[in-house]
């Protein structure tokens, strides 16, 4: 069995009769990336990735992590502040404001080191609130760069392991990545920033908002209904996780009236009225309390 030494996360205190350590990360090089773990299983980023602050500090995506570890989560915007509510099996339920310097912890009030922030999109919160406010079991691998949450109230080797320091290791050349229908997709539509609105314009002389989603789709050879509620009623499949590509539908009034691209990272690009074509985030007041749900169609 290969060994494996974890260092222990600075500050250790008890709650729930369990030893818990906050994380410190300052020893780790921070532009290898950052893993978390929960009990024996990596948690998936597939966009917004956890990252180490210039104090040492562990951030991560809090809807990644609190989802891995059986948490419901809601949330809610107000004048830019996100307040989110995550709650688990067991009846423990947290709730944090973006920027706050104080969470509730079922019902109670718990003074925090560091507070959640937004980051494009992106609520981030100190993995310190996951040790030290929930008190659950956090260990850091160093030799691995691994955050491992034992959940469970165990201590766990690390679930990856990092490849071995070659002595002369031989760079290959890069070779970027193909990019998918999503890609193109997604950068399409950014090329079309700034086209104004026009009611029933599906052209770059003015595009409406399901005119522009399907302007877009089809240079990809994407066949679309016309209409954003056709759209929304028969077009691809419903996904919760979203994907860069898919497509976004908000409820402007008492009807479907609305869709847009999203680019990933909260934000997402549509024909408005306002503005034309433009990049808007989902948690902004305006569009958070609008969106009704998403399809995939490619």
């Amino acid at each position: 069995m290969r060994l494996w030494k974890t260092v222990v996360l600075s500050c250790a205190v008890w709650m729930s009769a369990c030893a818990v350590h906050s994380p410190d990360a300052s020893a780790f090089p921070a532009e290898q990336g950052v893993k978390v773990q929960v009990n024996d299983q990596l948690v998936s980023f597939p966009e917004a990735k956890p990252f180490i602050d210039s104090d040492g500090q562990t951030l991560v995506p809090m809807r990644s992590v609190f989802e891995a570890m059986g948490y419901r989560l809601d949330w809610s915007m107000d004048k830019g502040q996100g307040s989110i509510a995550a709650q688990d099996t067991k009846a423990k339920k947290l709730e944090i404001k973006t920027g706050a310097g104080e969470a509730m912890l079922n019902g109670k009030p718990v003074k925090l080191q560091n507070g959640a922030q937004m980051r494009e999109g992106t609520v981030y919160v100190p993995l310190r609130v996951v040790s030290e406010t929930l008190g659950y079991i956090v260990q850091w691998d160093n030799d691995n760069g691994i955050a491992i949450i034992g959940q469970d109230g165990k201590y766990h080797a690390p679930a990856w392991y990092a490849a071995p320091t070659a002595a002369a290791p031989v760079v290959a050349a890069y070779t970027p990545p193909t990019p998918t229908v999503a890609d193109k997709v997604t950068s399409t539509a950014q090329t079309l920033l700034g086209i104004r609105y026009v009611w029933g314009g599906t052209t770059t002389k003015g595009f409406d908002c399901s005119g522009f989603v399907n302007y877009v789709f089809d240079q990809y050879g994407i066949d679309l209904p016309r209409t954003s509620l056709e759209m929304y009623d028969s077009a691809g499949q419903s996904v919760v996780g979203l994907q860069t590509g898919d497509l976004m539908f908000f409820k402007i009034g008492k009807a479907t009236t609305h869709v847009g691209i999203y680019l990933g990272e909260g934000q997402f690009v549509s024909a408005t009225t306002s503005a034309g074509t433009k990049i808007d985030s989902v948690y902004s007041n305006y569009w958070g309390s609008k969106f009704i749900g998403a399809k995939r169609v490619i």
